[in-house]
């Protein structure tokens, strides 16, 4: 990554942007889906819960309305003076008659059955021991009892009854009916549940009445301390999530309460809420995963050809600017960085100084010796010139045949011959094989105006060769004071 070009980099890092934002786009949209899906399920479940507490709680209002008739009938004081028949008729209706329902009975204080909308001879029995007896004997308040579901009459049933109070307010008997548990599971198996969905119905005092699946295990059972009983008995209505008292099933749990006897509560387990959002996520999922397995290859072999072709350019470049031989820059490169340069001293009122330097009798030197040993020699020279030469921003280029420039911005006339006699000196020191090298070194340093040319500079520098040559070779001539030399 360091050794990439920026536009590489700036291709990965919009590459990732837009991975970011699409899947941060579709986490929001699947976290949405989700969302509906939960609401969707609540709504169902409400509406299922609503649906069958009505359907129950009218059966039993209007069962209840036959025993609220009898209980009203019997303190008539007329009804004694009725035939049997007349009396069955005044006191049972149509209603209390249905398949549906069990037969009304009408027990006295003691316990005994004394009318019986099935038969006009009631045979003897008693149900004094019986909880829907004892509760309204001891409790005087109570109004309708429903009882869990037991064997009444030879039929599985859920009996009702309300109390018989004299006109004195003392008790006076039991009116009970019962309504066939076969109602209720008529009533769920026209529901179509899916796997781990329940449905409960539970009386005020938290006792399972009625479930589906049916589970003959769970009816009768106490739930009133479970934590999610106690919400449902808390409150009207509402919602919450939770494992079941049952099993260890975690659902999203929905109840109505119209205020009837019974509470229904909706169960749904969340696996079964979340299966089509399960299976568009994963879809969802896998396209996103997708795309990103293609943007990511892409964006990694376009920035792998960007960074190709950039270190190509980067080689041509340096190929075109550099001179073979010496490795130094070349003429075109430092005519390039000398305008470049020249402008920057201008608007920084900055000195640039520049260093002609020229091996001394080089043409002899390579007639005498052979190119390839005048090759070798500039070699060396130029060496001496770059180690001499370190700075980020100074320019080491072969000028010509044997004439090599040095662009020194921001330094001085004394700083500029303090590195030009650098250079003699480290040309000195190169071995003497086959003879010793020497150079001649113009220094010209000037603080640019902005009337002025870089070609005033390189005109300085070459008269300061000009003057070193002049003055012997193997020296080091400053423009400004051409009679100053530092000599060998």
């Amino acid at each position: 990554m360091r050794r990439w070009p920026l536009s590489a980099k700036l291709l990965i890092l919009s590459s990732a942007v837009t991975i970011v934002g699409f899947s941060a786009i579709c986490g929001s949209v699947m976290l949405d889906m989700r969302h509906a899906e939960q609401a969707l399920a609540k709504q169902t479940s409400e509406n299922l819960a609503t649906s069958i507490d009505s359907d129950i709680g009218r059966t039993i209002e209007q069962y209840d309305l036959s025993l609220r008739a009898v209980v009203s009938g019997i303190n008539t004081p007329e009804l004694g003076l009725l035939s049997r028949e007349m009396r069955q008729l005044i006191l049972f209706d149509k209603a209390a008659s249905s398949s549906q329902f069990g037969a009304i009975q009408v027990f006295d204080a003691e316990g005994d059955l004394t009318i019986d909308a099935a038969s006009l001879d009631p045979a003897k029995e008693n149900r004094a021991n019986e909880d829907f007896f004892k509760v309204h004997r001891l409790d005087g308040e109570r109004g309708l009892f429903i009882s869990v579901p037991r064997m009444h009459r030879g039929a599985y049933s859920v009996v009702l009854s309300r109390r018989i109070t004299d006109t004195e307010g003392n008790f006076a008997g039991v009116v009970a009916g019962s309504i066939r548990f076969s109602y209720f599971l008529d009533l769920f198996d026209r529901l179509r549940l899916n796997p781990g969905e329940t449905i409960t119905a539970v009386r005020r005092d938290g006792i399972v009445l009625l479930r589906a699946p049916f589970d003959l295990n769970v009816i009768g059972k106490d739930l009133s301390k479970t934590p999610g009983v106690m919400r449902v008995l808390a409150r009207a209505n509402g919602s919450y999530s939770g494992v079941g008292a049952v099993d260890n099933i975690m659902r999203l749990f929905v109840w109505r309460d119209s205020g009837r006897p019974l509470i229904v509560i909706v169960g749904r387990p969340w696996t079964g809420i979340y299966t089509l959002w399960q299976k568009q996520a994963w879809r969802i999922g896998a396209i996103m995963l997708a795309l990103i397995a293609f943007i990511s290859v892409g964006t990694v072999f376009l920035a792998r050809e960007i960074s190709r072709r950039a270190r190509a350019e980067g080689r041509l470049e340096e190929l075109a600017t550099t001179d073979a031989l010496t490795g130094l820059r070349n003429r075109r490169k430092f005519d390039a960085s000398i305008e470049m340069e020249w402008r920057r001293a201008i608007r920084s009122a900055r000195p640039i100084a520049l260093l002609l330097v020229d091996a001394d009798y080089f043409k002899i030197f390579n007639d005498s010796f052979g190119h390839q040993a005048g090759d070798q020699a500039l070699i060396a020279i130029a060496g001496c010139i770059s180690a001499a030469a370190k700075r980020s921003g100074d320019c080491a280029a072969r000028y010509g045949g044997e004439e090599f420039a040095v662009l020194l911005p921001g330094a001085s006339a004394q700083d500029a011959c303090e590195v030009a006699e650098k250079i003699r000196q480290r040309v000195e020191l190169v071995p003497a094989d086959p003879a010793q090298l020497s150079v001649s070194i113009g220094v010209a340093s000037m603080r640019p105006l902005v009337t002025m040319e870089w070609t005033g500079l390189v005109e300085a520098a070459d008269k300061a060769l000009y003057a070193a040559k002049a003055a012997g070779r193997n020296q080091c001539v400053v423009a400004e004071d051409t009679h100053r030399s530092m000599a060998a």
